[in-house]
């Protein structure tokens, strides 16, 4: 077993590749999740079913502490530490730009530099509006925000970095893609149906049903059930800021809005579900078991948690302190946080939600050719 995960992909994938070879030949662990019998309609083990099998593979770890082979073993099995190396690996392959991969390989520097990075310009912006006092000063009444920064200001700080993330994204996921499709086979509304289905239940996330080893032998729901509480975080945020579009544009109502209407209630919802959620998944990784996971992907993790937290939180203190004087500042930092997040969407975490998106449906692809 590979015990440095700073090592070059390149030599890490002969140990992929012999890890997966035997549990081929051993199938205790067919039933956990859908890898094993992916890889055994693989034998061959090309690198691209390499990256395939990595992405499906969602992080139980329940085949490590089942594994009759596992360290301290000669053999040295250790499937779910092989599997995160190619993951970083693929994600790595797929960012486009290229010049840009440094921001992935240094993803705690990257994120904490693009903050403070994007905090600076919102307040430059700021200052290019106002005076410096009215940062300080309180701002109550309809279009109290856009005093600060105006209407036009604020959609292009989050629709031009959001843009070029999806130009981004699409490049590396279409990349995966036609590497990993195994035919031209169509993809139907029904293979579309299930892959979404496994999707928004983290199906692979369960294991073998009773959930995943984040600690150690004891089983627990814990990761899952915080992933999908971060997922309706994120699509009640969505849900907000299309609501407060509306609100804006076809209604004519400026905000801030009242603390119960539709986009100050779904908000609301959206950041304590993506504050408890980072919270708890940052306390996960912490205390995890390091022997199935690398430094590096523990340090990707650690990244776009707090950079989601940061979003979360500064948000809802906008909302309880946003007719104070504290209002000009928690505006410039909320904003420069998703500034952020929007800019390192292509060469962060939340990558891997397309990656494993794609993984699910060419699975769903192929258990429906079999059926």
């Amino acid at each position: 077993m590979l015990a440095d995960d700073r090592l070059e992909t390149a030599e890490w994938l002969p140990e992929v590749r012999r890890v997966l070879q035997i549990c081929n030949v051993c199938g205790y662990c067919n039933g956990f999740c859908d890898v094993f019998d992916a890889a055994r309609r693989r034998p061959a083990l090309h690198d691209a079913d390499l990256a395939h099998l990595a992405n499906l593979c969602h992080g139980c770890r329940n085949c490590l502490y089942a594994c009759q082979y596992a360290p301290p073993h000669a053999l040295a099995v250790n499937l779910p530490r092989t599997l995160t190396a190619m993951r970083q690996h693929v994600y790595r392959r797929g960012i486009w730009p290229t010049a840009l991969a440094g921001v992935f390989q240094h993803s705690g520097l990257s994120t904490v530099i693009v903050i403070f990075a994007a905090i600076a310009c919102v307040l430059g912006l700021a200052l290019l509006n106002v005076p410096a006092a009215m940062l300080v000063r309180p701002q109550q009444g309809l279009g109290a925000f856009y005093r600060i920064l105006p209407w036009d200001t604020m959609v292009l700080l989050g629709a031009l970095p959001l843009a070029w993330s999806s130009l981004a994204i699409g490049i590396g996921l279409r990349r995966y893609w036609r590497v990993t499709r195994p035919d031209s086979s169509p993809v139907t509304l029904a293979v579309l149906g299930a892959a979404l289905y496994d999707i928004l239940i983290l199906r692979n996330l369960r294991g073998g049903g009773a959930g995943c080893n984040d600690f150690d032998h004891r089983l627990s729901h814990q990761r899952r059930r915080l992933h999908q509480t971060l997922l309706t975080g994120l699509l009640l945020s969505f849900a907000a800021t299309l609501a407060a579009t509306i609100y804006h544009h076809a209604l004519g109502w400026e905000a801030p809005y009242p603390v119960l209407s539709l986009p100050v209630l779904t908000g609301t919802l959206g950041g304590i579900s993506m504050a408890v959620a980072s919270a708890g998944l940052l306390w996960l990784t912490w205390r995890e078991d390091r022997i199935p996971t690398t430094r590096a992907a523990r340090q990707f993790d650690h990244a776009s948690l707090l950079l989601l937290s940061v979003v979360a939180v500064s948000g809802l203190s906008l909302l309880v302190w946003r007719d104070t004087a504290a209002m000009g500042l928690l505006l410039v930092v909320h904003l420069g946080g998703v500034l952020a997040l929007f800019l390192l969407l292509p060469y962060s975490k939340p990558i891997h939600a397309g990656y494993r998106a794609i993984a699910l449906v060419i699975e769903a692809l192929e258990q429906s050719r079999q059926a």
